[in-house]
């Protein structure tokens, strides 16, 4: 008999599980034609294939993985007031161990403050405020990883 072929390359999964021992990072996405390859240290690899579409909008299998992955925000949160993680990497609260936190809880901050920092591939980024208010929440803790469009901190 004929052995049916699955159509995912595992030599590329791997790779890119290679790649994620490699950098120490948490998770690896890659997207080639209409397949979607995402590998995680977080749980199983998750693979989704559908038309990959226009910024903005998720196919509908990647919307219900996101919904399902995703935890349930706080109704009273508005999502404008939300800063975002740009990246996967690890959340560093200060510029250094033991040195003060970028910010605080109840903290004024500015356009283009530095929030965080996001280790990832051992190169530190800084994520800026992108907007002037108050900060209300900080959703991370130091030192833990954060995944691609996690809620990290809320300004009002």
């Amino acid at each position: 008999m004929a052995e049916k072929k699955s159509g995912i390359d595992q030599a590329l999964i791997r790779d890119l599980a290679n790649i994620l021992n490699e950098t120490d990072l948490t998770e690896i996405e890659v997207e080639q034609d209409d397949l979607r390859i995402r590998v995680s240290r977080a749980g199983t690899p998750q693979y989704v294939q559908a038309p990959i579409a226009a910024p903005g909008y998720a196919a509908p299998a990647a919307a219900a993985a996101a919904a399902a992955a995703a935890p349930a925000a706080a109704p009273s949160r508005n999502p404008a007031n939300v800063v975002n993680a740009p990246m996967v990497g690890t959340v560093y609260m200060a510029p250094a161990p033991g040195a003060r936190p970028f910010i605080e809880v109840g903290a004024t901050v500015k356009e283009g403050q530095t929030l965080i920092i996001i280790e990832a591939m051992k190169t530190m980024n800084q994520i800026p405020s992108p907007k002037s208010g108050k900060v209300t929440e900080i959703l991370v803790d130091d030192g833990h990883p954060v995944e691609y469009g996690q809620a990290l901190v809320v300004i009002e």
